[in-house]
C-alpha cells in the first residue's frame, strides 16, 4: 500500500476537535459530545470518511502515529462510524495490539486464564475478519492455554507466517479490512436497502481498550433508563462481572442485576458509588443530548469508563412515550416531539401487537395489508365468524379471497387471512376500514376447501377451530396463541396528537359507514365524516330482504313501497350518525353499487330467496341473470341508478332530511353533505339536484321545520375531473374518490391488479402500486385540473379526497400543495393523517426559517 499525504488521516477526539457527523460519522460526534459532558471516555482517535476511502483504495494509514496517541504498549479497539447508525457497518475489532509480550504482561497482572482468553479471542477475530481465514478453524473453541497455542499454529499454517506481533501492522491490516468491507458490493446493496446513498461514507474510531477485568470491582455492561418496548422510565440492561479477585462480586454469579433485585446480587448493592455515577451520566445525556441513551461501560478495579452511548433502540410505542416525556420535561419542544414520531409508526399503537419479546412459530408470511394482531380460532365462512362472535369466541376468518357478502363475517371476526389478493384487494381495503388485522396473498398456506383445513409449507395441518395468531403488522401467520401487547391509546398518545393538531393546516375527516365506525372516528378526533357509504347499511339481515324485494319490484310504485320500509331504518342510521358526530360535518354518499351485489350468487341462495319472496325460482333466476353485467364496475351503478331508478335516491334524501330535523330539535345542529357518486356529465348532477331539492321542499313543508344542506359530487371519472368547472356551478363541494379514479385512469381493476402488480413495480413499469400510493403524475394531474377548473367556476368550492389514499402522508402532501381543504381516510388512519399533516406543516415552517436565516 502507498502512503497518502493529501488528507487529514486522523484526529484525536477532544472537546474542541473539528469533528462532524457529515465527515466523521455519528459515533465520532457522539463520543465528542460525551467528552464535552465530562464523561470518562477512553482516549479516542477518529478517522474521517476521506481517510477510510483512501485506505480502501490502497493508501497506507499512519498506524504508528495513531498508536502514539495512546502511549506505550497500547491496546485499542476499532468501531465503525457511518453518518447514520441505521446504515450498519463492519463489526467492532477489539484488543488490537495484543501480542506474545503483552500476553505475558497480562498473565502477570490479570492471571493466566484471563490473559489466554483475551489473546485467543483476538487471534480468532483477526484470523476470521482480517486475514479472512476459514471460520470453522477458529470458532467455537473454549479458552485455554492449549486452545491459544492451537489457534496460533493454525494461523501460521494457513498464512505461512507467524501471527503478526507488530501493533502498527495489526492496526493497519484491521483498518484496511474494515474499509474494504464497507466498500464491498454486498455491503453497499445492504445499506442502500436501508436508505443510504450509494456514496455513503464510513468513519472509523480507534479507542483505548478498557478491559473491564481486574482484582477489584471489574466488569462490563450496558444500561438503559427506559424500557425499549413500553418506553416507561426504568433501569434495564445487563452487567457482567469480570472480577479476578475474591471480593463480594466474585462470589455471586457472573451476570448481575443492575438495580436491587430479590432474585440476586446487583451492581447497585456492591458498587453504589459507581451505580450513582451511571445514573448521573444517563441524566446528563438525556438533558444535554436531548435523547434517551444506552450507555456501554466497563469498570476496571473500581474505575468507570464510558465506551459508547447510542440512542436506545425502541418500539414505536416507546418512541412516542419518550418524545412526550422529553417535551413535558422541557428537554425538547412540542414541535420536535411531534416530528420525532413517524406517522406510520402509529399503527403499532392503535392495535394489539404481537409482543416482540415472545417466541414466534411462523407458519407463513404474506402481505401485511392491515396492521395489528389477533388470536382466534380458524373459521372458513362468514356465517361461522358470526356464530363464533355470538358465542363470544374470537375467530380468524380465512378465505381464498373475500367478496362483498363477506362484510358481516369480517365485522364479526378478529382478523382476516386470505390466500390471494394484494394491498388494494377487497379484504385489505375493508379490513383497514374496520381496523382489523389482515394478511393477504398468503400463497404459502394452502387452503383445502374439501377437507376444510389449512396446510402450511412444512406440511402441518390446521383445521376449523384450531387457534392461530395473525400478525397484520408483519404480514405473518403464527401457530397457536402468541403473547400480545395491548393498544397504547393512553394519555401520551392523545397528548402528542393534540400537539400535532396545533401545527397542521389541513383538515382530517374519516370514512365511516356505520355507527361503530363513526364512534371510532370521533374517538380519534376526526373533524367529521368525509365519506359515509350508505350501501354498507343495507347488508344487515333485516334490510337485505327488503332490498331484494325492491330489486324484484315490477314497477316504480312497487319499488317505492319497498323503499318505504327501508326509510325508517335509514333515518335511524343517520340520526345515530348525527348524534355521534355531535354537530361535526357528515358527508353521505348516495347509493353506489350495482344491484346484483345484493343477490345470492349460488343456486341454493337463489332458492332460499325464492322462498323468502314467495316467487318461482325461474323468475328469481331470470331476474338475477338480467341484472348481471359484463363489467359491473362500469355499468348500472352510482348516479346512473339515481337517474334510472330515482326512488332510491329520493328515499335516502328524505331519510337524511328527516334525521336532520329530528336531531335539530334536540339541539344538535347539522348541515348534512349529500354526495352524488360516479358522475360523468353535468346533466346527471342537474337531474339529481332537482329531485333532492324537491324532496327537501316536501320535508320542510310536511315537518314544518327548516334546515340547510350542501350538495356535492364524488369525482371518480376522468371526465368529471375534466368538466369540474361545469359541475362546480351546481354543487358546494367536490370530493375526489381516488380509488375509482385510479381504476378508470389506468383502465385497471384494483381487485385483479395484485396478480401482476409486483412484476410491474419490480420492472419499473409503475414506480409504486397506484392503488396504494397516489399516482401524482397521472391521477394527480386530473386532481389538479379538477381543482383548478372547479375553483375557477366557484372560488368557495370545498375540495377533498376520500379514497384509500387519503391517509397516506404522500397524498396529504399533494393535497396541501393543491390547496385542498381536507382529506378523509378510514377511522384507524385518522391519527396517522393528523400527525402526517403536522409533519408537513412543521417541515415547511423549518424550511422557511432556513431560507430567512440564509
Amino acid at each position: 500500500m502507498q502512503k497518502h499525504p493529501e488528507f487529514a488521516e486522523h484526529a484525536e477526539v477532544t472537546p474542541a476537535a473539528r469533528i462532524a457527523t457529515a465527515s466523521h460519522g455519528w459515533r465520532a460526534k457522539c463520543l465528542q459530545r460525551l467528552i464535552r459532558l465530562d464523561l470518562p471516555v477512553p482516549r479516542t482517535v477518529a478517522l474521517p470518511f476521506a481517510a477510510v476511502r483512501a485506505i480502501a483504495a490502497g493508501h497506507r494509514p499512519d498506524a504508528a502515529a495513531i498508536l502514539a496517541a495512546f502511549g506505550p504498549g497500547p491496546l485499542v479497539s476499532i468501531r465503525p462510524s457511518p453518518e447514520n447508525p441505521d446504515w450498519g457497518g463492519p463489526g467492532t475489532m477489539l484488543n488490537i495490539g495484543l501480542n506474545d509480550e503483552r500476553h505475558r504482561q497480562l498473565a502477570e497482572t490479570h492471571g493466566q486464564a484471563a490473559a489466554d482468553a483475551l489473546y485467543l479471542r483476538f487471534v480468532q477475530a483477526y484470523a476470521i475478519h482480517v486475514a479472512r481465514l476459514d471460520p470453522d478453524m477458529f470458532d467455537g473453541t473454549e479458552p485455554s492455554a492449549e486452545a491459544l497455542r492451537a489457534a496460533l499454529r493454525a494461523y501460521e499454517q494457513e498464512t505461512d507466517e507467524p501471527f503478526p506481533q507488530d501493533p502498527a501492522l495489526q492496526l493497519t491490516q484491521a483498518l484496511r479490512s474494515m474499509a474494504r468491507a464497507w466498500e464491498g458490493t454486498t455491503a453497499r446493496l445492504l445499506r442502500q436497502a436501508k436508505g443510504a446513498p450509494a456514496d455513503a461514507g464510513l468513519g472509523l474510531i480507534v479507542q483505548a481498550m478498557a478491559l473491564g477485568m481486574g482484582l477489584g470491582v471489574s466488569g462490563s455492561g450496558v444500561i438503559q433508563f427506559v424500557d425499549p418496548v413500553t418506553g416507561t422510565r426504568q433501569i434495564t440492561g445487563r452487567y457482567l462481572s469480570q472480577s479476578l479477585g475474591r471480593d463480594a462480586l466474585d462470589k455471586g454469579p457472573d451476570t448481575l442485576y443492575l438495580t436491587r433485585d430479590p432474585r440476586g446480587p446487583s451492581l447497585e448493592e456492591h458498587a453504589p458509588g459507581l451505580f450513582a455515577d451511571l445514573l448521573r451520566y444517563g441524566a446528563a445525556c438525556r438533558s444535554r443530548l436531548r435523547e434517551e441513551m444506552q450507555i456501554e461501560f466497563t469498570i476496571e478495579n473500581g474505575a468507570l469508563s464510558v465506551l459508547d452511548a447510542v440512542r436506545v433502540p425502541r418500539s414505536s410505542r416507546a418512541g412516542l412515550k419518550v418524545a412526550v416525556a422529553l417535551a413535558e420535561d422541557g428537554v425538547i419542544g412540542r414541535d420536535e416531539a411531534v416530528l420525532r414520531v413517524e406517522p406510520r409508526a402509529l399503527s403499532e399503537l392503535l392495535h394489539p401487537q404481537v409482543d416482540p419479546r415472545g417466541g414466534r412459530d411462523v407458519l407463513v408470511t404474506g402481505i401485511a395489508a392491515s396492521p395489528g394482531a389477533a388470536v382466534g380460532r380458524i373459521t372458513f365462512s362468514s356465517a361461522g365468524a358470526q356464530a363464533s362472535a355470538a358465542r363470544g369466541e374470537p375467530c380468524i376468518l380465512v378465505r381464498r379471497e373475500t367478496a362483498p357478502e363477506d362484510i358481516r363475517g369480517m365485522h364479526a371476526a378478529a382478523g382476516v387471512l386470505t390466500e390471494r389478493g394484494g394491498m388494494t384487494s377487497h379484504a385489505a381495503v375493508i379490513a383497514r376500514g374496520l381496523g382489523l388485522p389482515c394478511v393477504v396473498g398468503a400463497a404459502g398456506l394452502r387452503f383445502d376447501p374439501r377437507d376444510r383445513c389449512l396446510i402450511a409449507h412444512d406440511g402441518r395441518k390446521f383445521r376449523e377451530g384450531d387457534i392461530i395468531t395473525l400478525d397484520g403488522t408483519a404480514g405473518a401467520v403464527l401457530a397457536g396463541e402468541a403473547a400480545m401487547l395491548a393498544p397504547a391509546l393512553d394519555g401520551d398518545f392523545r397528548k402528542l396528537l393534540s400537539w400535532a393538531d396545533e401545527f397542521r393546516d389541513i383538515g382530517v375527516r374519516a370514512n365511516a359507514d356505520t355507527p361503530a365506525d363513526a364512534e371510532t372516528a370521533r374517538d380519534f378526533s376526526a373533524e367529521g365524516i368525509g365519506l359515509c357509504r350508505t350501501e354498507h347499511m343495507f347488508f344487515e339481515t333485516d334490510r337485505l330482504i327488503v332490498m331484494r324485494e325492491m330489486i324484484f319490484a315490477g314497477s316504480a310504485t312497487d319499488r317505492a313501497a319497498a323503499l318505504d320500509r327501508l326509510l325508517p331504518m335509514q333515518r335511524a342510521d343517520f340520526i345515530h350518525l348525527f348524534d355521534i358526530m355531535a354537530g361535526r360535518p357528515v358527508c353521505i354518499r348516495l347509493f353506489d353499487p350495482p344491484l346484483h351485489e345484493f343477490l345470492p350468487h349460488t343456486r341454493e341462495g337463489l332458492r332460499e330467496l325464492a322462498e323468502a319472496l314467495d316467487r318461482p325460482l325461474s323468475e328469481i333466476t331470470r331476474r338475477a341473470e338480467a341484472l348481471a353485467e359484463f363489467n359491473p364496475m362500469l355499468g348500472m351503478r352510482g348516479v346512473r341508478l339515481g337517474v334510472v331508478l330515482p326512488e332510491i335516491y329520493e328515499m335516502q334524501a328524505r331519510a337524511i332530511f328527516e334525521a336532520t330535523i329530528a336531531v335539530g330539535r334536540r339541539g344538535v345542529i347539522v348541515v348534512p353533505e349529500i354526495m352524488i357518486p360516479l358522475v360523468s356529465a353535468v346533466r346527471e348532477v342537474e337531474l339529481i339536484k332537482t329531485r333532492i331539492d324537491s324532496i327537501a321542499a316536501q320535508v320542510r313543508t310536511k315537518r314544518g321545520a327548516d334546515f340547510a344542506y350542501r350538495l356535492g359530487v364524488m369525482v371518480e371519472t376522468p371526465r368529471a375531473a375534466l368538466r369540474a368547472g361545469d359541475i362546480a356551478q351546481h354543487v358546494a363541494f367536490l370530493s375526489f374518490g381516488t380509488n375509482d379514479l385510479t381504476q378508470m385512469t389506468y383502465g385497471l381493476s384494483r381487485d385483479d391488479a395484485g396478480r401482476f402488480m409486483s412484476a410491474y413495480v419490480s420492472q419499473g413499469v409503475f414506480p409504486e402500486d397506484p392503488f396504494h400510493m397516489l399516482d401524482v403524475d397521472g391521477v394527480g394531474e386530473l386532481l389538479l385540473i379538477g381543482a383548478e377548473r372547479g375553483r375557477g367556476a366557484r372560488p368557495d368550492l370545498t375540495l377533498s379526497i376520500c379514497g384509500e389514499h387519503g391517509g397516506n402522508p404522500e397524498s396529504i402532501a399533494f393535497c396541501r400543495r393543491a390547496g385542498f381543504d381536507y382529506v378523509s381516510c378510514s377511522p384507524y388512519r385518522v391519527p396517522l393523517a393528523r400527525l402526517a399533516a403536522a409533519h408537513l406543516a412543521l417541515r415547511d415552517r423549518l424550511g422557511d426559517t432556513a431560507k430567512e436565516t440564509s
